[in-house]
């Protein structure tokens, strides 16, 4: 850190101390077992002053049928000598309606009334400034939100439970419950114009809120400190089965024949990827649904209906596809080696009536082609080796690639009588100004569907959600762990053979109102269709769902009945404003990015936040402790850094800043990353298991018998426990090790194994794996060799090696301490 930086600022600067020395040995970092790395506030001549305010994250949710109740728990603590302000960006799940959120300071527990957003910040800097304990909850995106706990005392602490209500996904037979951890690293596009928050980067004249929405990200081989545990408590209606989740170790506990509660195994884990938990019931039948609500404000509702069943033309028609492929530095590394695999199998795939080109984009675009050519096997040999040279690295400049891409030449629009023309976009998301990017696909597609591939564990599921909505087209989401071929035939599936287009709904005399989505999305795949909507008497009668499939038109009657009284489902009347605030403001996606929204659109979305006590862009909570002030002093403010997400370079996304201190807090005079010499510690103690399955903290050259945690003047040092090798062996792959040795001398016999969905290939004894190592020095390689593996590739930028390793040594090269993980390549 810069002497000058530090006598700058008048902001404390959180840094991560150090796991071990420059100059100490490289060990394993297990990346799926949390260990207690504490985050340092440096003062202004460099002294510890402190640890990161956000001590734990807590997430519970009730599933019923299509519908989660979550919440958040967020316990933030101040174990210095000062007052704090704690400001923590994180996100949502994108369709979440948030309508609650409360504050605990002792046994005190304040229940956070909602405002317009000025007037919230403006109660919360008032009772800032007389020294009361408060806290303010923002939405920056549909997904993005800020929460600012203003005078935590020294040594207490402060709770604040926010709870909201969500839809799950059901698509061909599986649920899907998904909570995201980690706001991603986003591309600031435009000049820089102020800093009106507490994050990385500048507001710009693109991006004029970017300050609040690039929160500072902990420096490379060290952690935030902080952790996340989450309970799913199921009860689908039917027996819930194949539970499983797709990015983390999870346990299941049956609590009966219909119901199960699913928790994190070891109890918690770093906060750097999404959790995607996946099952299906005892039968793959949706069943049409009607749940409704009736309260002093009328009468609300959700309809879900059945699909009909997927039917497969008679003829398949030609295709023009477009590739797009981001290129930037956030997808640098192993993301963009999924994204090529993805291109790659499509490409082979296509039909010689089919037309094609590749345009890839980062700071700028190149088109592989002028113009889109037939799918012959030169053009196709050509496109291929073009994706295969692609690496990661620079901005992402997305807007040029959507011109390119869905803009037609002299404004004409394709012929709709001619192939079907599909823009299929490949991306992690990580942009600020997504907003102006799903308006511009929502102009510019007209005839063309857009599909967008959300490559990566922890996406920007808003922007890609959106572009696919904008652009009548659907979403997939590409883990660092999915099958490319899988995807690749999901795919030709889908633009073949939609199951449902041209949606509507014949409500039969109904008393029904603002329906939402105004506009129903065709059905690419067989999922049900969802409706909110509002209704002001009773009504017993029949209504009709239609479409057209490929066989021709479709209609379907159900008998349904709206009540006068009933059940309370109150969380209807959340999820309707919900859908009517995204609809609303995906009227004016432009105005509100620019910060200059349609008058009337806001007014209407202001009202249905008040109303309906719903946070929104323009409404917001805020609650206050009002019995009791807090000591005097100056409160420093200390912005919550966050993990940078599983399977992302820091080298693609900071280049040279790489392990670097990297900007944060406001103005950009704090810093964060590795502590300098001069805040070394000069002794380093080992550590043994603590509460909760976690290192204990112990102290260095402090006081005999101090406790670390609360006396902050003397320096920490945190020694990881290496893991041992069965942990760094995927669950499936520990399984297959087993299966080896039941085998015997004889060993598996070559051909499929599956295990846990997973299907591996077994030739010569030999299985492909993914192996995370610390670093891919000479030492390193010639250590796999030594083992036998078979190095089909690598990626330095995240010292991912892909190969070949008999099954009997997979234990043997888990020992390894470079080793980080291995995982099986899908």
């Amino acid at each position: 850190m810069s002497p000058l930086l530090i006598r700058l600022s008048p902001i404390v600067a959180v840094v991560l101390a150090p796991l071990l020395a420059p100059s100490a040995v490289a060990y394993a970092i297990d990346l799926a077992r949390p260990t207690e790395g504490e985050l340092r506030i440096i003062g202004p001549e460099g002294e510890t002053t402190g640890f990161c305010p956000l001590k734990h994250t807590d997430v519970n949710a009730d599933v019923a049928g299509f519908f989660a109740r979550v919440t958040v728990r967020q316990e933030f603590h101040n174990p210095t000598k000062t007052k704090i302000e704690a400001i923590y960006v994180f996100p949502l799940p994108q369709d979440a309606a948030v309508d609650a959120m409360t504050l605990t300071v002792g046994d005190r527990t304040i229940r956070a009334v909602i405002k317009e957003r000025e007037e919230a910040r403006a109660i919360y800097q008032d009772a800032k400034a007389r020294g009361h304990v408060a806290g303010l909850l923002d939405q920056e995106r549909a997904n993005i939100f800020t929460q600012s706990v203003a005078n935590i005392e020294p040594g207490e602490r402060v709770l604040i439970e926010i709870s909201y209500v969500d839809v799950l996904k059901y698509e061909e037979g599986w649920y899907e419950f998904m909570f995201p951890m980690v706001v991603g690293p986003r591309y600031i596009p435009g000049q820089p114009i102020s800093q009106t928050g507490g994050g990385r980067e500048p507001d710009t004249d693109e991006v004029k809120d970017a300050s609040r929405i690039t929160p500072p990200i902990v420096a490379e081989g060290q952690r935030t400190g902080h952790d996340l545990s989450l309970t799913v408590r199921l009860d689908p209606g039917r027996p819930p089965a194949d539970i499983r989740s797709e990015l983390h170790q999870i346990d299941v506990q049956r609590d009966g024949e219909r119901t199960a509660t699913v928790t994190l195994r070891g109890g918690a884990t770093i906060p750097n990827r999404d959790f995607v938990l996946r099952y299906r019931t005892a039968t793959d039948e949706v069943g049409d649904a009607l749940l409704t609500h009736v309260d002093e404000r009328g009468g609300f509702f959700t309809l879900i209906l059945e699909p009909p069943a997927r039917i497969l033309p008679e003829r398949l028609v030609a295709r023009e596809l477009i590739f797009v492929l981001d290129t930037s530095g956030s997808m640098s590394g192993f993301p963009i080696e999924k994204a090529k695999a993805v291109i790659d199998r499509a490409i082979a795939a296509m039909r010689p009536s089919d037309t094609f080109n590749v345009i890839t984009f980062s700071g700028d675009t190149q088109i592989l082609w002028e113009s889109p050519r037939p799918a012959t096997n030169d053009n196709i040999r050509a496109a291929r080796e073009f994706v295969a040279t692609r690496r990661g690295g620079g901005g992402t400049e997305m807007m040029k690639a959507i011109e390119a891409a869905l803009v037609q030449p002299g404004g004409e629009q394709p012929d709709a009588r001619g192939p079907i023309r599909v823009v299929l976009f490949l991306t992690d998301g990580y942009v600020g100004n997504d907003m102006q990017i799903i308006d511009a696909v929502r102009k510019n597609a007209r005839t063309t569907r857009v599909f967008s591939f959300g490559v990566g564990n922890s996406v920007n599921r808003y922007l890609l959600d959106g572009m696919a909505r904008a652009g009548r087209g659907e979403v997939e989401y590409v883990l660092l762990s999915s099958d490319a071929d899988e995807k690749v035939s999901r795919l030709s599936q889908r633009i073949e053979s939609p199951v449902l287009t041209d949606i509507a709904i014949d409500w039969g005399g109904a008393p029904v109102g603002d329906v939402q989505p105004g506009l129903i999305s065709d059905l690419f795949s067989t999922k049900p269709v969802v409706i909110h909507g509002r209704y002001n008497g009773a009504f017993n009668g029949t209504i009709r769902l239609r479409g057209n499939t490929a066989a021709g038109p479709f209609e379907r009657s159900i008998t349904v009945g709206l009540p006068s009284t009933g059940a309370p489902h109150a969380a209807l009347a959340s999820l309707w404003a919900r859908s009517k605030v995204a609809a609303l403001t995906d009227q004016n996606l432009d105005g509100i990015m620019a910060q200059r929204p349609d008058p009337e659109i806001k007014r209407q979305i202001i009202d249905l936040g008040l109303k309906f006590a719903l946070l929104t862009q323009f409404t917001s909570f805020v609650a206050v402790e009002e019995l009791r002030t807090t000591i005097d002093g100056e409160v420093k403010t200390i912005s919550v850094p966050v993990e940078m997400p599983d399977g992302v370079s820091y080298e693609g996304i900071f280049g040279e800043k790489a392990g670097r201190p990297i900007a944060l807090g406001r103005g950009g005079l704090a810093s964060l990353g590795y502590m300098g010499d001069a805040a070394a510690p000069t002794a380093r103690t080992a550590v043994t298991g603590g509460a909760g399955g976690l290192p204990a903290l112990k102290r260095v050259g402090g006081k005999p018998g101090a406790d670390a945690a609360r006396d902050d003047a003397e320096r920490i040092v945190i020694e990881r426990v290496a893991p041992a090798p069965a942990d760094k062996l995927a669950a499936s792959l520990r399984k297959l090790v087993e299966q080896a040795k039941t085998a015997g001398s004889a060993g598996l016999a070559d051909g499929a194994v599956t295990i846990d969905g997973i299907t591996f290939t077994i030739r010569d004894g030999k299985v492909d794996v993914m192996i995370r190592l610390a670093d891919l020095s000479t030492e390193t390689l010639a250590a796999l060799t030594k083992l036998g593996v078979d190095a089909l590739g690598h990626t330095k930028s995240v010292s991912l090696v892909i190969g070949r390793v008999k099954v009997a040594q997979l234990m043997a090269l888990a020992e390894l301490p470079v080793v980080r993980s291995i995982e099986p390549m899908k």
